[in-house]
């Protein structure tokens, strides 16, 4: 046929959206993880669930621009819940390397030869197939017991960040410690978010087709549009009932905070750049205000708001961090303006 059947094609395109929205709720329980929250498991149905779907859709325009007709269930059947075996169906019959070259070659060589994607793809594709049964397998003595999904991924974290002794300082201060875990996370995501835009450009550049591209406009066009420089700078936890639900508290500066910063000795300030700071700029703004008052309570200004810089600040005005609050980059520190506010006096 030279037509996806209409009810077929908004049936693909609904497969492309929930594919979409459980990727992206998949990444957002990922940033939700920190010292206090270790559930894992949600993240990882989320996440092999998405990536599932969005691959066995892409497989269906892949088959239909190729062959002109979709597969057929035996084929996706065949296919399983194996993400690996999934990509690899992908590589081999519906990856083309076209316009434009060179970005297709880095997707290409990226898909081929990441280590990191190999081995989150395997943890991801075990617990999907069998290992999100893993204690009840352990519990029964069962003869088909997968892997601890787990206990391999934070393997996977101690590989990325091997544990030392200034990792396990930054653990033993409430001020840095979940900027260990967003670290991490940020790796993970980026690589995800990689995978996820070397495939959406096959789609979007019309590699795969017209009707590819009509079918995926409102979902992954977005992916398709990354570059380097851009992953891993989305926050995607506001799409988590937890954040959602979480009570934001945030201050509108008045213009008694103005003058108090002015005009009391207590409260030392500076207005710093992204231009200007040398190192890795942890801010979606491109210009804050650091502030330290009576040596001791570290505040940043960010767009006339305050927020806590350190763990003193945000218990003493109960203050949200600007990571917490969505105004700085998950993965990226702020312990460098901490260090800079605490030196005003």
């Amino acid at each position: 046929m030279n037509n996806i059947d209409i009810q077929k094609f908004f049936a693909l395109q609904e497969e492309f959206e929930t594919a979409n929205k459980l990727v992206r709720l998949g990444f957002g329980e990922l940033q939700n993880i920190n010292l206090d929250n270790d559930f894992y498991f949600l993240p990882f149905q989320l996440l092999s669930q998405g990536f599932e779907r969005f691959m066995k859709a892409y497989i269906c325009i892949g088959h239909f621009e190729k062959h002109k007709t979709l597969p057929s269930f035996q084929y996706l059947r065949r296919l399983g819940h194996d993400l690996e075996k999934l990509l690899n169906d992908i590589k081999e019959n519906y990856y083309f390397d076209q316009y434009p070259p060179k970005q297709f070659q880095i997707d290409s060589e990226f898909l081929h030869d990441n280590i990191d994607l190999k081995e989150l793809l395997f943890i991801l594709s075990e617990f999907g197939k069998i290992a999100r049964y893993y204690n009840f397998d352990f519990i029964t003595d069962s003869t088909k017991i997968g892997i601890n999904p787990k206990e391999s991924w934070q393997k996977f974290e101690n590989r990325i960040n091997p544990i030392n002794e200034n990792l396990l300082k930054k653990l033993m201060n409430h001020d840095t410690n979940n900027e260990v875990y967003q670290k991490i996370t940020n790796h993970i995501i980026i690589t995800f978010e990689k995978f996820i835009a070397s495939l959406s450009r096959q789609i979007i550049f019309n590699t795969l087709g017209l009707t590819g591209k009509q079918i995926t406009a409102s979902s992954f066009f977005d992916y398709g549009l990354m570059y380097e420089g851009e992953f891993g700078k989305t926050d995607y936890r506001g799409n988590t009932s937890t954040y959602k639900e979480t009570p934001k508290s945030v201050h509108k500066r008045s213009f008694a905070d103005e003058l108090k910063r002015k005009h009391n000795p207590n409260y030392k300030w500076k207005e710093i750049t992204k231009e200007e700071f040398q190192g890795d700029w942890p801010f979606y703004s491109d210009k804050i205000i650091i502030e330290c008052r009576y040596k001791h309570w570290c505040i940043v200004s960010i767009d006339g708001y305050d927020y806590s810089l350190n763990g003193a600040a945000a218990g003493r005005y109960k203050l949200e961090n600007p990571h917490d609050a969505g105004m700085a980059i998950l993965g990226k520190g702020i312990g460098d303006f901490i260090t800079m506010a605490l030196k005003l006096h």
